[in-house]
């Protein structure tokens, strides 16, 4: 049995369903507040607590990883560790754990939701509506283009890419393009037809790009200016992964220049923040990180939590540990 004395502490907080489990095994301690916690305090609390309980939002840099301190595991609640500094976490001998899997199909969806809203310029229409200025309907208003049988161009081709892949092929009947990163691309599963090709000539082709790799040193600003340049002046580009990934000054100048049909973002660089140049464009649909957002997978999310916990706890390898 897991040691029910193990002290928690949950930077957020979780389902209800989660909280009761996590709170029946261990002694949790909830932020209450559920807002952002300081790295000096994260400092302090590393040295009254076994385990933390962050989410994807928030920082764990150097500073809280002391050799010597109480905390001996981070479990994440989501998939991306990029804020968490994994090499101090090791050299501390602090374990590290997230929650793969359960969010694909969830990201999937609102994947293929943001290009549905970017290309039939529903963001536009609803705020249209809503505002009681429409003037009813008109043959040449809020024209958008339709997505069956468009090309559509995956950068990073894991769970979530491969499920967005299979949604776009076999639900509206897209060409798939995926970057090729390495000499010989890997194997996919059955039913997930896609042509690899170089990154520059994706961006080229795809009538809407869709990006699905993790944030890492390498990723960052992964479009950048240039690359950015090479998309077809009426491509969208959707962005369901990480804002990391973007250049938003460069995305910002290519969208008011014309240079780029439209944007439909979940995620940016500096969350909660959304650069206001952004949220006035009528051609962007922004959403704040809704990716995972509903109960079925977040409470999903917080059983693996809860698993990775109770096997650390209980002297086991935890299933999802990352470092």
């Amino acid at each position: 049995m897991p040691n029910a004395r193990a002290a928690l502490f949950a930077l957020h907080r979780l389902p209800p369903v989660n909280e009761a489990r996590l709170s029946a095994r261990f002694d949790v301690t909830w932020n209450t507040a559920d807002g952002d916690v300081s790295v000096a305090e994260l400092v302090a609390l590393a040295e009254c607590f076994d385990g933390f309980i962050p989410t994807v939002t928030d920082p764990l840099p150097i500073e809280v990883f002391r050799p010597g301190c109480r905390l001996r595991i981070v479990a994440n609640f989501g998939v991306g560790v990029n804020l968490i500094d994994l090499d101090a976490a090791r050299r501390a001998g602090v374990v590290v754990t997230n929650t793969p899997g359960v969010l694909t199909d969830c990201t999937a969806d609102l994947t293929i939701a943001l290009m549905l809203m970017t290309l039939r310029r529903l963001g536009e229409g609803e705020r249209l509506a809503r505002s009681g200025a429409w003037l009813g309907w008109r043959p040449t208003h809020l024209l958008g283009r339709r997505m069956s049988g468009k090309t559509l161009g995956i950068i990073g081709m894991g769970r979530i890419g491969q499920a967005v892949a299979r949604r776009a092929g076999a639900g509206f009947g897209m060409r798939v393009l995926a970057a090729m990163h390495r000499p010989v691309p890997p194997p996919l599963p059955p039913g997930i037809a896609v042509e690899w090709c170089p990154l520059d000539e994706l961006l080229n082709r795809s009538d809407v790009v869709s990006l699905h790799c993790p944030a890492t040193p390498e990723t960052a600003g992964l479009l950048d200016r240039r690359r950015l340049g090479l998309m077809r002046p009426d491509a969208i580009l959707i962005n369901t992964a990480r804002g990391a990934l973007i250049d938003e000054p460069a995305l910002v100048g290519a969208l008011e220049a014309g240079r780029l049909g439209g944007a439909g973002l979940d995620v940016f660089q500096h969350e909660p923040m959304v650069p206001a140049r952004l949220r006035e464009l009528p051609n962007v649909v922004v959403l704040p990180h809704l990716g995972s957002a509903t109960e079925e997978t977040r409470i999903a999310m917080g059983n693996l939590v809860a698993d990775n916990l109770e096997a650390f706890f209980g002297g086991r390898t935890p299933p999802h540990r990352v470092a």
